[in-house]
């Protein structure tokens, strides 16, 4: 398939069994000689290239007319690939890809430091994802870890069939598996798995319930979610109250009031009054 070539030619007919290995066939060799194409998933269509192709990676950024702080994600075809892409994987995170992989659950952890590519500014990390999409798992087999984002230019809705991916993306892309309209609706949910204790980063197809329900003891934090209403506050001794640092890092104002009384400081959003007090006008409170 020549640069030269009409843009309708480019789409590949996964629909019909008996082109679709050949279909696969031609999308996997633009693959390896590092041009960019675009696959169907379990949600929506999605724009990639080999994720160890600098170049490459950087054709599917520009393809959608986004820079380098919004890198792609990976996806894999098995979720034993994940060991030679991430390091220090959290057993939380194994636990997740084993109940919900395949499927739109996408892992932030740590990347490989000895890997050779750039896929933006990552910050170290690597979002990695299993698709649950037939066509999309054989080409991942066939030609490994693909640095896959959403088929639209940046600001425009995905697409959701190839011919509304060929006429937002055109001669930016090499090869359109066309595969039949996929409606996955909302997108992979994101998780920071790079701590303790995972992180919701984005919202979608799984919800935090079904995320906690194979977590076990293990905290989901949610930041969309409001916080649990706090007990009635009780009366604690001056030595059990935070400290002023620990409570500034908690977003409350903190100043100490210096008097005879040690210990003694005001927190929250009381602030001194100037007013002057009388020494016995100050005592201790004994529980």
């Amino acid at each position: 398939m020549g640069v030269g070539s009409p843009l309708q030619d480019r789409l590949l007919d996964c629909t019909d069994p008996d082109v679709r290995e050949s279909s696969l066939a031609r999308a996997a060799e633009q693959v390896r000689e590092g041009r960019v194409v675009v696959l169907p998933t379990d949600t929506v269509y999605g724009v990639g290239a080999d994720a160890f192709d600098v170049v490459a990676v950087a054709m599917v950024l520009a393809a959608k007319h986004r820079g380098r702080e919004m890198p792609p994600p990976v996806l894999v075809p098995d979720a034993r690939t994940v060991d030679g892409l991430a390091t220090d994987v959290p057993l939380y995170a194994r636990i997740l890809m084993r109940q919900f992989w395949p499927g739109p659950l996408t892992l932030v952890v740590r990347a490989q430091p000895s890997l050779q590519w750039d896929l933006g500014e990552t910050n170290g990390t690597v979002a990695l994802r299993m698709p649950d999409d037939e066509t999309a798992l054989l080409l991942l087999a066939e030609v490994g870890p693909m640095a896959v984002t959403s088929a639209n230019v940046t600001g425009r809705p995905a697409a959701s069939t190839a011919q509304e991916a060929l006429e937002q993306l055109g001669g930016a892309v090499a090869a359109y598996l066309d595969d039949g309209p996929r409606t996955g609706g909302l997108p992979s949910t994101i998780l920071d798995c790079t701590g303790e204790e995972p992180v919701v980063l984005r919202a979608g197809a799984l919800s935090p319930a079904d995320i906690r329900g194979v977590l076990g003891t293990t905290v989901l934090h949610d930041p969309a979610e409001p916080d649990e209403p706090s007990e009635p506050a009780e009366a604690a001794e001056p030595a059990e109250a935070a400290e002023p640092a620990e409570r500034e890092e908690a977003g409350e104002r903190v100043e100490r009031v210096e008097h005879d009384t040690p210990g003694a400081r005001l927190v929250g959003s009381v602030v001194p009054s100037g007013v002057s007090v009388p020494a016995p006008a100050l005592r201790t409170l004994s529980p």
